[in-house]
């Protein structure tokens, strides 16, 4: 018989990931009781099967690359990956699939959890079933917050279950390159797991619904990198859609929208995201299961409150560096109504608002040549109404570039606003530049004027230098 223990908590998190695991590190920081409950691992997709095994599977892809580009070096580093090795060092970056870890860091905080399967059962109740037989109603004094996070979206192909095809969770934890890969999509998972998966051993097919890659950049970033793909021997097909996917005795046969044959041994769909709330008890408190949830920008859901969705739940930036920045937010928040303190509301960048989710969203892709951005697209800052300009700048006016590698290829843009001349985007591709997105996140953040911007000097001769080019060409133009 199945017994049932209650107990209440000031706070109770819904899922264990990093987004998770930040907001009880602040609420236990302000002295809440927190219960955290999570159904798989902790630590969650980031640690396991995305952020961490992905960039350990792409960082000696990354090195061999620049190697390559370097006289001295590139004729010792033209042997194929070890692949064996590669991901022997990816097993040890997931802790070999163990939580042990990060439940001792949950344990140290004073947060206590609880595994097994969590739903709403009414307001500010949540209703664990385990493998303990035991059921555990909570129940939450201030808050409950969503952070069950975002699955894999499959599209709607007859027979596609039977095929048993790949999402991102497979190709960053798989446990031997497949010969031939079939990668279906053009935005960052598809582009990076071409990439690893390429250089691992794999004949890799890029199929595209679209016209280019990484859409949601500035479009010259998905043409450096599908031309880099292209190079490194990706068959790289954008306009092409997949009609028909079917295994017979374990090849996969994929039938594009133009009536081309492909066959793999592996296919792998990176065609979107979907909310993980189908079955946490949304119902319960009038929400629609399996939906986005809707929040303000102290991430506290609409019409709720008590009720807090937090990271890709919420729809706002499906980024993990992003929900953990919205946990600390709404940590705060949480903290500040627990305690009756009023919310700085009225400061769009004080302690209590995530705004850097509408105007300050910094990404980067580890491709090769690598693409980071932050804030808005020139499309998208005319979209919204801004009157701007966009100042585009080739990598190779920087001594540094040609520094790091021989044939260095790349492009910066800045997109500023006139009325104010402060930036609000800033986008880089080309080698290393993943380390150069912060300080285009402090400026567009910071809203530093134009004027300030020439005050800060990049040290010669580093890349980012390119700093010094683009306020240059602005000035100049």
């Amino acid at each position: 018989m199945t017994e049932t223990d209650s107990i209440a908590y000031d706070v109770v998190v819904l899922g264990a990931g990093p987004v998770g695991e930040n907001v009880a590190d602040r609420t236990r920081a302000a002295g809440l009781s927190t219960a955290v409950v999570e159904s798989e691992l902790v630590g969650g997709e980031c640690s396991y099967w995305a952020c961490m095994p992905s960039k350990a599977l792409l960082r000696p892809v990354i090195a061999q690359a620049d190697a390559r580009r370097l006289p001295g070096l590139s004729q010792s580093v033209q042997g194929t990956l070890d692949a064996a090795a590669v991901l022997a060092r990816r097993d040890e970056y997931t802790s070999h699939w163990q939580d042990d870890g990060q439940v001792g860091w949950l344990d140290g905080i004073g947060a206590h959890l609880y595994r097994g399967h969590g739903r709403l059962a009414g307001p500010r109740t949540v209703e664990v079933t385990g493998s303990d037989d035991v059921r555990h109603v909570l129940t939450a004094r201030h808050a409950v917050v969503v952070c069950t996070g975002s699955g894999a979206q499959l599209p709607d192909l007859p027979g596609l279950a039977e095929v048993k095809p790949w999402t991102s969770r497979e190709a960053t934890s798989a446990k031997a390159a497949p010969g031939r890969l079939v990668v279906v999509g053009g935005g960052v998972v598809a582009t990076e797991m071409a990439t690893a998966w390429q250089a691992l051993g794999s004949r890799v097919t890029l199929l595209v619904r679209g016209k280019g890659l990484l859409s949601r950049m500035e479009p010259f970033a998905g043409e450096l990198v599908a031309e880099a793909l292209t190079e490194a021997g990706v068959d790289v097909r954008t306009g092409t859609s997949v009609e028909a996917v079917t295994r017979e005795n374990g090849t996969v046969l994929v039938v594009t929208g133009g009536g081309d044959r492909i066959e793999a041994d592996e296919i792998l769909f990176a065609t979107g995201r979907t909310p993980r709330t189908d079955d946490i008890g949304l119902d319960t408190v009038g929400l629609e299961p399996g939906s986005w949830l809707e929040v303000d920008d102290s991430l506290r859901v609409t019409g709720s409150e008590w009720l807090y969705a937090v990271g890709d739940v919420n729809h706002r930036a499906l980024l993990t560096h992003q929900g953990k920045y919205q946990a600390r937010i709404a940590g705060a928040a949480i903290a500040a109504r627990a305690s009756g303190v009023p919310l700085l509301e009225s400061d769009p960048w004080g302690a209590h608002a995530a705004t850097a989710d509408h105007a300050a969203v910094p990404q980067v892709v580890f491709t090769d040549p690598e693409a980071a951005a932050v804030g808005l697209s020139l499309a998208e800052a005319e979209q919204a109404g801004h009157r701007v300009r966009a100042v585009d700048v080739e990598f190779s006016s920087v001594a540094g570039a040609g520094l790091y590698a021989d044939g260095y290829r790349g492009r910066a843009r800045m997109v500023v606003d006139l009325e104010r001349e402060i930036l609000l985007g800033v986008t880089f591709v080309g080698p290393g530049v993943g380390e150069l997105i912060h300080s285009a996140s402090i400026a567009v953040a910071g809203q530093v004027p134009i004027s300030r911007l020439w005050h800060a000097v990049p040290s010669y001769p580093t890349i980012s230098e390119v700093w010094l080019r683009l306020l240059e060409s602005y000035r100049d133009n």
